[in-house]
C-alpha cells in the first residue's frame, strides 16, 4: 500500500495536519497573526460594522428570551453526535451498493471495481452534501445560542453582535476554503489507486514469470531421468541458491476501505472545526 507523504513541522487544527499528510499539498507554517489574516477576509463594510460593534453601547434587548440551561447543553452534544453518526454511516453508505470482496467471485469483484469504484464522483458528492448539513446544523444552533448571550445585555449583547458580524462576514471565505476540501482528497483517491494497480501488476508479472519455470521443471522419465540427473548435479552444486520473493498479496478494493476511512477522519476533523464559534458561545454562556 502506498505511504502518504510524510509532513514534519506543522501545527495547528488536526483538518490541516491530515490533508497536508494525505495529500501532495505542501504548506508552509504561516507567519502572519490571526488578526492580520481577518483585515484581508473583512470587507471594508464588515470592518466599519465591527468597529460600530465595539466602540460603541451594545444595544439592549427586550426581556423574555429563552436562557441557558442544561436542555441546551445535552442539544449542543446531540447535533455533534447526529453529524458525526451522518459522516460515519454516509462514507460506509459510498460503498452499499458494491459487491462485497468477502463474498464476490474475483471476476466479478474485478469487473464491479473498475466499473464503478474508480469514479470519484459519488465520493465527491457525499462530501459536498455532508457539508451543507454540518453548515445547515451548526449555523441553527449558533444562531440560537448567540440569542441565549445577547439577551444578557451589556457585555454579553455585545459578544453577540461582534458573532454575527463575524459570522456573516466570513462565511463565503469559509465556503470556499472547507469547499476545496473534496479536491484535494480527490488527489489522494487517486494515489491509492493507482498504487494497488501497480501492486497488482508486479504480482501478475512474478505469477508469469514462474509459470514457465515450473513447466520446465518437470523430470524425464527412466534411464534419462538418471542421466540428467548426474549431468545436472554439479552445475546445481556449484550454482548459488537464489529465490524471488513472493509478490505481496493484493486483495482487491482494499484501498477503497483505506481512502473511506481517511474521507471519515477528515470529515470529522472539519466537523471539529466547524463547532468552535458553538463551543465558544458555550464557553460564554457557562461563566455567566
Amino acid at each position: 500500500m502506498l505511504q502518504a507523504p510524510q509532513r514534519t513541522g506543522l501545527s495547528g487544527p488536526t483538518l490541516i495536519r491530515l490533508l497536508t499528510r494525505l495529500t501532495d499539498a505542501e504548506v508552509q507554517q504561516s507567519r502572519q497573526s490571526l488578526s492580520d489574516h481577518l483585515s484581508q477576509w473583512l470587507g471594508w463594510t464588515d470592518a466599519i460594522a465591527l468597529s460600530a460593534a465595539l466602540n460603541t453601547s451594545p444595544p439592549v434587548i427586550a426581556p423574555g428570551a429563552r436562557l441557558f440551561s442544561s436542555a441546551e447543553e445535552r442539544e449542543c452534544v446531540r447535533v455533534r453526535t447526529t453529524l458525526a453518526d451522518a459522516i460515519a454511516s454516509d462514507t460506509a453508505a459510498t460503498a452499499a451498493k458494491r459487491v462485497a470482496p468477502a463474498r464476490a467471485p474475483a471476476k466479478k469483484l474485478a469487473a464491479a471495481l473498475a466499473e464503478d469504484e474508480f469514479d470519484y464522483s459519488s465520493f465527491r458528492q457525499r462530501y459536498l452534501s455532508l457539508q451543507h448539513t454540518m453548515e445547515t446544523s451548526i449555523g441553527n444552533l449558533r444562531s440560537r445560542l448567540r440569542g441565549m448571550v445577547a439577551a444578557r445585555n451589556g457585555e454579553w449583547t455585545r459578544l453577540a453582535v461582534v458573532d454575527a458580524i463575524m459570522d456573516r462576514a466570513l462565511l463565503p471565505k469559509e465556503r470556499a476554503l472547507l469547499g476545496a476540501i473534496p479536491k484535494l482528497l480527490q488527489t489522494h483517491f487517486d494515489r491509492l489507486r493507482k498504487a494497488e494497480e501497480a501492486a497488482q501488476a508486479a504480482a501478475q508479472a512474478q505469477e508469469a514469470d514462474e509459470a514457465p519455470a515450473e513447466a520446465g521443471s518437470a523430470a524425464p522419465q527412466g534411464a534419462d531421468a538418471d542421466a540428467a540427473g548426474d549431468a545436472a548435479k554439479p552445475a546445481l552444486e556449484a550454482a548459488p541458491a537464489r529465490e524471488t520473493p513472493p509478490a505481496a498479496a493484493v486483495t482487491p478494493g482494499a484501498w477503497l476501505a483505506t481512502f473511506r476511512a481517511d474521507m471519515r477522519a477528515v470529515l470529522l476533523a472539519e466537523l471539529d472545526v466547524r463547532l468552535q464559534p458553538v463551543e465558544g458561545l458555550l464557553a460564554a454562556l457557562r461563566t455567566s
